[in-house]
């Protein structure tokens, strides 16, 4: 028997670590190759880990709410092959010793502990430990490490974790005795002496036939995510009305005949997103993102596509350099984003590296919308839905009143860095785009 250690991989250029949420088999358990056997979620998305073996787990190296850094081992399977744990002597291409006897689990659990010490020195004057996670989320927040200190951790070892750190700011911010999520026997340190005594009431009155509803963990970041961009932006919006009536009776000709050769179904969506990667590219100083007092311009255009998930929260994963892709290459990557979207498929990097961000209000019948910009992008373009509706259509005859496929975009902006004019010429382009369409093309 030999024994496999499982790493985290690597879920992306900008992803480091990762935090456990469910671990999915137990001590013992047997394992399929492939099989998830953690759940894990980053920043953007909640993912599986599989197994790249079959074997027995026989070691968990760490607990619900740990935070855990790419590479690292998360779990010790034991197989009937030969494993990164246990190399051949044949293999090794070195002169030096090897040891003899195979490591015991205990040993590669101590080793994966040294190296995440290694990694980061991560414990207070205290002696306290605060992961990666903590620590951003603190001095993001402003906790100074004397506040820190005095959280009450719900984690191994009376960890602080990023459940309670999130805990303590909810009760600063209301004034609500924060709840001790440890035990009641720590000791908390005694509130300031007040002249004005108040007393704390609840946010909102609730009755006997209210439910209840806990946010997720995703909707809480959503939230968190939409309030601070409101905080960091000064957003304005533009609204251009398109006739879109070419695009329809185009998409009702080759619907049939795209699906046949190329086994995917064609929605407006692609063409849309064709128009907005050219006019980004017209209009360069869109595809941006502001950094304190630089602007920085980015060299790929990578668009983000708002998504609607079945719990009712939104993800936005990205095309990336859509800008080089034809109409069929652009339907391939939208259907397989948005169909790993609803099935809970994505990769963390599926949702990196965004530069301006496009979301469908009209699939849910909105005729406009005024959406809230994606940071640290300036841009964010809302379609709405597409009406029948009566439109004077200019003829070398004369004007005539005709029915006509109309919709409005909406373009949401930074005026920080992006003016009226630009922001309005942008919305103008995506709709020039939209309008000189063939109805007779190919694809």
């Amino acid at each position: 028997m030999s024994k496999f250690e499982l790493k985290l991989p690597k879920m992306g250029e900008s992803v480091a670590e990762a935090t456990i949420t469910a671990w999915l088999k137990e001590v013992g358990d047997t394992i399929e190759l492939d099989e998830p056997i953690v759940e894990i979620a980053t920043d953007k998305v909640d993912s599986e880990v599989p197994s790249e073996v079959e074997g027995v787990l026989v070691e968990r190296m760490f607990e619900v709410d740990d935070v855990v850094g790419v590479g690292q081992i998360i779990a010790v399977i034991e197989t009937n092959g030969l494993s990164s744990v246990e190399k051949p002597v044949e293999e090794t291409t070195s002169k030096e010793v090897i040891p003899e006897g195979i490591p015991t689990v205990e040993t590669v659990k101590n080793e994966s502990r040294q190296v995440a010490q290694a990694v980061s020195d991560l414990s207070s004057p205290s002696g306290k430990f605060y992961s990666p996670l903590v620590r951003n989320i603190a001095k993001t927040e402003g906790i100074s490490i004397e506040e820190l200190e005095s959280i009450p951790g719900s984690g191994k070892d009376q960890r602080v974790t990023k459940k309670d750190v999130m805990a303590f700011l909810e009760s600063r911010s209301t004034g609500l005795p924060q709840k001790d999520t440890v035990s009641q026997s720590i000791p908390q340190p005694a509130p300031a002496a007040s002249k004005t005594p108040s007393i704390a009431q609840p946010l909102s009155a609730t009755g006997e036939s209210d439910e209840i509803i806990e946010m997720t963990r995703m909707g809480k970041m959503i939230s968190k995510h939409m309030v601070e961009s409101l905080q960091i932006s000064a957003h304005v919006q533009s609204f251009v009305e398109v006739d879109v009536t070419n695009i329809v009776k185009w998409r009702e000709r080759v619907k049939d005949d795209f699906l046949k050769r190329e086994g995917q179904k064609i929605t407006y969506t692609p063409v849309f997103m064709e128009a907005v990667a050219k006019a980004l590219r017209d209009f360069p100083l869109m595809n941006i993102s502001v950094d304190g007092d630089r602007i920085i311009k980015k060299r790929d255009i990578n668009l983000g596509m708002a998504a609607a998930l079945q719990d009712g929260n939104l993800i936005v994963p990205v095309i990336k350099k859509a800008d080089q892709l034809n109409l069929v290459g652009m339907t391939k990557a939208v259907n397989d984003l948005a169909q790993r979207a609803r099935a809970g498929k994505l990769n963390p990097d599926d949702v990196q590296g965004g530069t301006f961000t496009v979301t469908n209000v009209g699939s849910f019948g909105s005729i406009m919308g005024t959406p809230i910009i994606n940071q640290p992008q300036v841009g964010i373009l809302a379609l709405g839905s597409i009406r029948k509706v009566p439109a004077v259509i200019e003829t070398p005859e004369g004007d005539l009143i005709g029915i006509r496929h109309r919709m409005i975009i909406s373009h949401s902006y930074d005026h920080r860095v992006v003016n009226g004019a630009l922001g309005s010429q942008f919305a103008k382009r995506v709709a020039d785009y939209l309008e000189a369409w063939d109805q007779n093309a190919s694809f």
